[in-house]
């Protein structure tokens, strides 16, 4: 391997020369080389510890000096000098939006990076705006200004097939269907879950949206094929392996994180290195803790809450697939890993929002900027899906799928009415009911003369003691 000599190196025409056969200009005796380098070896004398040097002078471009008037000369490639405006504009309103955007619920590891992921959601936001309002052609050879290599179809994998755990068939290994599943997608889904239970805080929501999206995917096989799946690798390896050991593992997170005592002390206040080093890795661990307490049975506003919550996160992950398929965009693509952690990022924070405005609406008045941010966003990627495809849409769920589906909804909003509408009325006309029959009693021992009886103070015992409950 050659390494670079000594002094500034040659630029092009220098090269040019050198492969003509012309020695390159020789160096003034004594003169240091770029940024303090020691002098440069005499013209076509190399002594023999230096190595040969070939550059064409693109990797010296950092290391050369400039002026403000690069500004100025554009170059005549229209689409280069479009992709260099937009993100320099892009660049612009970062800048801007990370110094004087409003805070969040967030402040480490600091606060400015909480409102650098706000201002992404903006930039997010808008592009999907772009791309919505293009038509479907234009719109995906639109990706190819992003990367060349998108705006191709791409066929889906199919994860249904052969579902023997066991194949027999296959004497080399039987077991082969089981590691043709064991790809990249398991520690992801592992280290997705593990993420979502910090942003959600409840093992109960999460184990929901879980087994919900399992549901899903056998419920819309027919339109993606990769949805389709084998039995073991929906419940053994996502739901109990990859999903529920990323949620045990959270949890076990969550539970150090509200046990943790959170006392700061400056950097430069810590004597030793090991509690310098310490305090540094703190940095980035929350300020404080909210333990959430969603408990969506206790008021009907509270279950509309997480009834919405869960259903924006399954929309969110159909989003995931979907605008693979419509955009044209491989699993393995850069951009869908940008996305997930654009969501793990602006998704801790809509949470932490949200839960805010529903456990105490008289300090937070209003819903949180990233919350309305994370909502606008997962919806118009569902316009995307539907505007590009909705064919794929309209292909009709089978019968016994539809049968499922509405038994469910109707399920839930018969425990709604019964919850929150009949058990409510029931209660309340027993309360009024046992009031009355207590006034009736008082009004009773007040005229025949006792004043004070022993039952009047069991029934107020008894009272105290429903309202405690």
């Amino acid at each position: 391997m050659k390494r670079r000599g000594h002094g500034a190196p040659p630029g092009k025409a220098a090269l040019e020369e050198q492969l003509n056969g012309a020695a390159p200009p020789a160096a003034v005796e004594g003169t240091p080389g770029a940024h303090g380098d020691p002098p440069a070896s005499p013209a076509g004398v190399r002594r023999s510890t230096e190595s040969e040097v070939y550059d064409d002078g693109t990797n010296t471009f950092f290391w050369r000096a400039h002026t403000l008037t690069v500004l100025f000369k554009t170059p005549q490639d229209t689409a280069y000098n479009t992709k260099r405006g937009i993100v320099a504009s892009i660049l612009v309103f970062l800048c801007f939006g990370v110094t004087q955007a409003k805070d969040g619920p967030f402040s480490r590891p600091h606060p400015a990076y909480w409102r650098f992921w706000l201002c992404v959601s903006v930039v997010y936001e808008l592009f999907l705006i772009f791309i919505l309002f293009q038509t479907v052609h234009d719109g995906r050879q639109f990706m190819k200004f992003i990367d060349p290599n998108l705006g191709v179809p791409l066929p889906e994998r199919d994860y249904g097939g052969n579902c023997l755990i066991y194949d027999p068939g296959n004497e080399t290994d039987p077991f082969h269907n089981i590691w043709d599943k064991l790809d990249g997608f398991v520690p992801a889904h592992f280290l997705g879950w593990y993420l979502k239970t910090l942003m959600i805080r409840d093992w109960w929501m999460c184990m929901i949206i879980s087994v919900m999206f399992e549901f899903l995917e056998y419920s819309l096989e027919h339109q993606l094929p990769n949805f389709s799946e084998c039995w073991w690798d929906h419940w053994i390896m996502d739901v109990i392996l990859c999903n529920g050991l990323g949620i045990y593992c959270g949890m076990k997170t969550l539970g150090w994180l509200s046990l943790k005592t959170y006392k700061w002390q400056g950097l430069w206040n810590i004597p030793t290195y090991k509690g310098k080093m310490k305090r540094i890795a703190f940095q980035f661990t929350p300020y404080s803790w909210v333990k959430f307490e969603w408990k969506p049975a206790s008021s009907l506003r509270r279950w509309l809450a997480v009834c919405g919550i869960i259903f924006v996160f399954l929309l969110a992950e159909l989003n995931t697939f979907y605008l693979k398929f419509v955009l044209w965009m491989p699993p393995e693509h850069y951009l869908v890993l940008l996305r997930l952690v654009f969501f793990v990022n602006v998704g801790g924070v809509a949470m932490r929002e949200i839960y805010d405005f529903m456990d105490d609406p008289k300090f937070h008045k209003k819903l949180g900027q990233q919350a309305w941010l994370v909502a606008a966003i997962t919806a118009t990627e569902f316009l995307i899906v539907v505007k590009y495809d909705p064919y794929t849409l309209m292909l009709s769920l089978p019968f016994y799928i539809t049968q499922c589906w509405t038994l469910g909804i109707i399920l839930v909003l018969t425990w709604t009415v019964w919850r929150f509408f009949i058990r409510d009325i029931t209660l309340r006309y027993k309360e009024i009911r046992r009031q009355k029959q207590e006034h009736k009693h008082e009004e009773k021992c007040l005229s025949n003369g006792e004043g004070h009886s022993p039952l009047l103070d069991e029934h107020s015992g008894s009272k105290l003691r429903e309202r405690k409950l």
